[in-house]
């Protein structure tokens, strides 16, 4: 009989008076990857607060470690030994990885750290799964792929039954996801369990033992490994299908168009070794292997690195991007990056016309105008809120809809569909279309491949030292990473 370490059952659980999770159950064996689909987004960081901490529940039971740690009619202050690894570090980055796993551990009694001592304690288990990270290395100078394998290891040796991993494969490599996977399937083993929350079925699939589909605070369905890969469930994103069905169709034959923009060595490390063309009107894809690549690319696109080596074209004429209202750029995390809360609507609309148009901030009938032009498609009420009061899709509207007034020439996307569900995976994708249809150059700047290779008309794979590979669309079936949608390249339904 396999050993239970968590059940859910019934939990409903209200914040403000709104229903985040209602009638949900689940249920994790001991060594089990449990995959957890979240269709939409709606309960996800209420599900976190529970394992982590027994708030008070509307009805259910919770029951941890064999044992009821909350319930609806009284709930247990202490928190759980559930490890939950996510975006934000919840490492100490003053201090090096062992104080972080030894010293800062509860239960710890001793007046005088030995850091010897606790770094040899700890070098058994980085041998155990083949890395080599120095153990006094301060946790601010990893890597985010070390920074989570320094968590997974903390939670391991203070002996937390189930860990949880939020999205971690956004936030590594494709190289580094694999290992990371080895690393989860090497504890599973050992009897650890994992709820391993993604919104790709493809990644769970490489993975997980069983996935829990969920939607609007409940599971809709759990499907075992088998169904997986022989009747895998389609049906929940069966329009998402449609729009790329329907997008790889219209960008098949397409004709080839004049180089727009050229990156040429334009860095100060990494990125000084990125050379590569942009087609005007065309979808590139761009995958960088290498993280610190990733960290730069960011930095110079965002203008907090002004590089002095190499160049950057735009028609033929060098230029830059900071200042050139042709170049735009919309961050990851956009509905949180990209917002001004202290602007209105208006004003946080408008704030890429200023270069354009200067007078912007003055000319109440130029303003009025773009308000009329554009409230069928934003909604007149959105106008008046306060942009912390928007729904995240009107977050995202407010911001793609800013650089659609910009008429940029090249929109370069810094992981546009990182931290997205499904809905607003959709949306995104929907907006980025209507810059492709407008011959708006779009680059899809990311560490995997996810939804971004089904857009795109070329992927190019820039890897350590220069290496640099380009695939085709034609190509794209021959690809063996776990990405959605390989069965619509045109090759393969041929």
């Amino acid at each position: 009989m396999r050993n239970e370490v968590l059940r859910m059952e019934r939990v409903t659980y209200k914040e403000d008076e709104v229903v985040k999770l209602k009638d949900f159950n689940l249920q994790i064996f001991q060594g089990e990857i449990m995959g957890f689909l979240p269709v939409n987004s709606h309960g996800k960081t209420a599900l976190l607060k529970l394992l982590e901490r027994n708030l008070p529940l509307y009805d259910g039971y919770i029951y941890y470690g064999g044992e009821k740690v909350n319930t609806w009619k009284e709930h247990y202050r202490a928190a759980n030994r559930i490890s939950i690894i996510q975006e934000k570090s919840s490492l100490a980055g003053n201090l090096n990885i062992a104080d972080n796993i030894f010293v800062l551990r509860p239960g710890f009694r001793q007046w005088v750290i030995r850091t010897k001592i606790l770094n040899r304690q700890m070098k058994p288990f980085f041998e155990d799964i083949g890395m080599d990270i120095p153990l006094n290395k301060d946790v601010e100078k990893l890597s985010t792929f070390e920074r989570i394998i320094v968590e997974l290891l903390r939670a391991v040796i203070m002996g937390y039954h189930l860990i949880v991993l939020d999205e971690v494969g956004a936030l590594v490599s494709d190289d580094e996801l694999k290992k990371l996977h080895g690393i989860i399937c090497h504890y599973a083993k050992k009897g650890f369990s994992f709820l391993y929350i993604c919104s790709h079925l493809e990644e769970i699939s490489s993975i997980c033992d069983r996935c829990a589909l969920f939607t609007n605070g409940r599971i809709q369905k759990v499907l075992e490994r088998e169904e997986l890969f022989n009747d895998p469930p389609v049906t929940y994103m069966t329009e998402y299908n449609d729009m790329v069905r329907y997008h790889t169709e219209k960008r098949e034959g397409q004709q080839a168009a004049p180089v727009v923009f050229q990156w040429r060595g334009y860095g100060e490390d990494a990125a000084c070794n990125f050379s590569f063309d942009v087609h005007k009107g065309e979808c590139l894809a761009v995958q960088i292997m290498d993280a610190g690549g990733m960290e730069e690319l960011r930095g110079i696109l965002s203008g907090d690195i002004s590089p002095e080596r190499g160049e950057i074209l735009l028609n033929g004429k060098r230029t830059q991007i900071p200042g050139n209202s042709k170049i735009a750029v919309i961050q990851e995390r956009t509905t949180k990056t990209m917002i001004f809360p202290e602007l209105d609507y208006m004003n946080n609309l408008c704030i890429c016309l200023a270069e354009k148009v200067p007078s912007i901030w003055h000319n109440k009938r130029l303003r009025n105008s773009i308000r009329n032009e554009y409230s069928p498609i934003l909604g007149t009420e959105v106008f008046d809120m306060p942009v912390e009061k928007l729904s995240e899709r009107q977050k995202y509207q407010l911001v793609y809809t800013r650089v659609f007034l910009q008429k940029p020439e090249i929109l370069f996307c810094i992981q546009p569909f990182r931290g997205a569900d499904l809905a607003h995976r959709m949306f995104i994708w929907s907006m980025l279309e209507k810059f492709l249809d407008k011959g708006i150059s779009v680059v899809l700047l990311s560490l995997n491949l996810s939804d971004s290779l089904a857009m795109a008309d070329r992927l190019l794979i820039l890897g350590e030292n220069g290496e640099k590979r380009e695939i085709a669309r034609e190509n794209f079936h021959k690809i063996t990473s776990p990405v959605p949608w390989l069965h619509m390249y045109p090759s393969e339904r041929k």
